[in-house]
């Protein structure tokens, strides 16, 4: 009974390719098409709910790939947990998988989306520690996120205080444990020693201020040009920022002369590139380090041989998701409930904006930048 189910479902995908496509997906593993992961459900299987998802067929254009689709229900396992999402970002990250540029990314069809929270909808019989209720996140992240209704396999879900704001439930994992592994990670740092970035209005800079401020450690941050931009230092300063700087007030000479009451940063973090990049560097101590993390302007890092010779500065690069592969990626779940406990305490805050689902498309335009400058978009289900 179980082949025929299951003969007759992969023929009718067969005949639906223009309602629902071969992407009709990934509610359980975005990395493997439907038609190769379908189960031959018994007749007591327990089922999700129909799924409501972002699904793109093809890389490209992100405003021009994705559509919205209906799922069908698939089958809850003995050891799984079914999730009823309820915020999920779009990061820079989301849309360069959907672009098919980032290295790592899930074949296509496929479900936009990496990182999000929701709330435990049903579990298998096998499932100890998850309720109905339950407020969880993806953890280690993984993509599909974008779409109602989640099924993965228990040790995939991380339970989380249920009184966190969904927003910061949401984002935690992607960009607020950047900026916590790199201020840890690279220098020794200590009271009264410097940081300096570019991109300090991104959720990472925000971070950085904040995280740098908890430990007693400057802030010495770098902004675009932009119309008031007065109004971006004065926020930016109330979150901890000790110095922010916009790009043309640093075309002097001796950068270094700005910081009067400031030692030389020992730490400096790039996610910009280009004239960005060199002004992190040129801010920087002797032997004193650059951390790349990122590279908005898509413009290339230019060293010049004194930095490395006489200066011995060093570059080097962060990619959360790698260091999530590593053994410190045990590690990565007492981070997050830490920072999540900062969110709850007040001292760690972002600026997000919570789009209703059906505005998805707004949403999108806005991640891209095509309506300006905009406050990171979370998709609240």
């Amino acid at each position: 009974m179980a082949t025929v189910r299951l003969l007759m479902l992969q023929k009718a995908l067969l005949h639906r390719t223009t309602s629902w496509s071969s992407s009709q997906l990934l509610l359980r593993s975005p990395s493997i098409p439907i038609l190769t992961s379908l189960r031959a459900f018994s007749s007591a299987a327990a089922l999700s709910p129909p799924s409501t998802a972002v699904v793109y067929d093809q890389h490209g254009p992100p405003d021009t790939v994705t559509r919205i689709t209906e799922l069908p229900p698939v089958e809850i396992k003995e050891n799984d947990v079914c999730v009823k999402m309820l915020a999920a970002p779009i990061n820079p990250s989301d849309i360069n998988r959907i672009e098919g540029v980032y290295p790592v990314r899930p074949p296509v069809p496929a479900v936009g989306g990496y990182e999000g929270v929701g709330e435990v909808h049903s579990v298998g019989p096998g499932v100890k520690g998850f309720s109905a209720g339950d407020l969880v996140i993806s953890s280690p992240p993984s993509s599909g996120t974008w779409q109602t209704y989640v099924v993965k396999e228990q040790s995939l879900w991380h339970r989380i205080d249920n009184g966190t704001p969904i927003e910061y439930a949401a984002t935690v994992t992607v960009n607020p444990l950047t900026a916590l592994r790199m201020v840890e990670d690279f220098v020794d740092l200590n009271s009264g020693d410097s940081i300096v970035q570019n991109g300090a209005t991104s959720i990472v800079g925000q971070c950085v201020i904040q995280l740098a401020r908890e430990r007693g450690i400057h802030t010495v941050n770098i902004i675009r040009d932009r119309a008031r931009s007065d109004e971006v230092k004065e926020k930016l300063k109330k979150l901890g920022a000790d110095e922010v700087y916009t790009e043309s007030q640093l075309e002097v000479k001796n950068l270094k002369s700005l910081l009067i009451n400031l030692p030389e940063p020992a730490l400096g973090f790039n996610c910009v590139g280009g004239n960005a990049a060199s002004l992190v560097l040129k801010f920087l101590r002797q032997g004193g380090t650059m951390v790349t993390y990122g590279g908005m302007s898509k413009k290339p890092i230019t060293v010049s041989t004194t930095s490395f010779i006489f200066r011995d500065l060093s570059l080097r690069g962060f990619w959360l998701q790698k260091w999530m592969t590593s053994e410190k990626a045990k590690e990565c779940r007492s981070m997050i409930d830490y920072l999540l406990g900062l969110t709850r305490e007040g001292k760690l805050i972002y600026d997000m904006e919570l789009v209703p689902f059906n505005n998805f498309q707004t949403a999108l335009e806005k991640a891209l930048g095509k309506l300006g400058s905009q406050p990171k978009q979370v998709i609240k289900f």
